[in-house]
């Protein structure tokens, strides 16, 4: 059987186009997959049957593999016997309908408080660029708008008197956030003296968060920001951008937000994806309350 490898390995080279790192993938599965098949009986490839896909699939599941290894095994798969099919090689596709798995979603990666204190408390406030990065910082935690979201702000877009922020979501819709007073502060902070510093010659440019030319902050940018200041806190966890969203969500929630309110200030259309950071809230407030009340144990 493995006589036909060669030649799907041109067909995918030619036709496909694929890069040599998929090709090899392919090759690995598919070779893995005829040998697994041949422990088995199946002597010629009219012998395949989709139990002996199924099975093969089930033992990588049991050996510990990850499921995008597991699904790319698929798709390999797949992909033979539909070259089989095509050149007339079999008479049936047995991956035909064979859907993938659906890889688990990982809860969203929450800061405790005292980590969230060790990260706004890294940046220098007495040079330009430390006054820009803790007022985007503490904007972030204060209204859990998106890393796009903070980048694409102009100074007319967030009153640090009267305490909000607008901002425009990926969808375009436009919607306004509380902002709290440490926020408010560090931001005017940054507008009053220090922004200008860092506008080099650019009077006209209208974003309220500059990069080292003047410009506007890049997504780029900020990620490089922000892992500087999670080494600098030394927080172990590997942090994005968006580890801040998910940690104002979860510390409203945590302390008796109501889930709506948050759905409005994070800008999601469904609840249900709001709703993550409530379980994630309840699994939190039982860890405090198993660790500090006397009778919880």
């Amino acid at each position: 059987m493995k006589s036909h490898l060669q030649p799907f390995m041109q067909y995918l080279t030619v036709d496909k186009g694929l890069s040599s790192s998929t090709l090899e993938s392919y090759g690995r599965d598919v070779t893995q997959f005829l040998e697994f098949a041949e422990e088995r009986g199946a002597a010629s490839l009219e012998d395949i049957r989709r139990t002996h896909i199924v099975q093969y699939l089930a033992s990588l599941r049991g050996a510990g593999r990850a499921t995008a290894t597991v699904n790319r095994n698929t798709v390999s798969l797949r992909a033979f016997f539909h070259y089989l099919l095509r050149e007339r090689l079999i008479m049936q596709d047995p991956t035909l309908d064979m859907e993938m798995i659906k890889p688990s979603k990982k809860p969203p990666m929450i800061l405790t408080i005292e980590e969230i204190e060790r990260l706004l408390a890294a940046p220098d406030e007495g040079t330009p660029q430390g006054s820009r990065d803790k007022a985007m910082l503490e904007l972030l935690y204060a209204t859990g708008i998106r890393v796009s979201e903070l980048i694409s702000l102009n100074v007319e877009d967030v009153q640090t008197e009267l305490k909000y922020a607008r901002c425009t979501g990926a969808s375009g819709k436009e919607r306004v956030v509380p902002i709290g007073a440490i926020a408010a502060g560090s931001v005017a902070v940054y507008t009053a003296g220090m922004r200008d510093k860092l506008l080099r010659g650019n009077p006209d440019e209208q974003a309220l968060f500059l990069n080292s030319l003047g410009g506007r902050l890049t997504r780029q940018g900020f990620w490089k920001i922000i892992k500087k200041y999670a080494r600098e806190a030394s927080i172990e966890q590997d942090i994005t951008p968006h580890t801040l969203r998910h940690s104002f969500a979860a510390h409203l929630l945590e302390g008796g937000a109501d889930l709506r309110s948050v759905q409005q200030m994070l800008g999601h259309s469904d609840i249900s994806t709001t709703q993550i950071y409530s379980g994630i809230a309840r699994r939190n407030m039982k860890e405090v309350y198993e660790s500090h009340h006397p009778r919880a144990r």
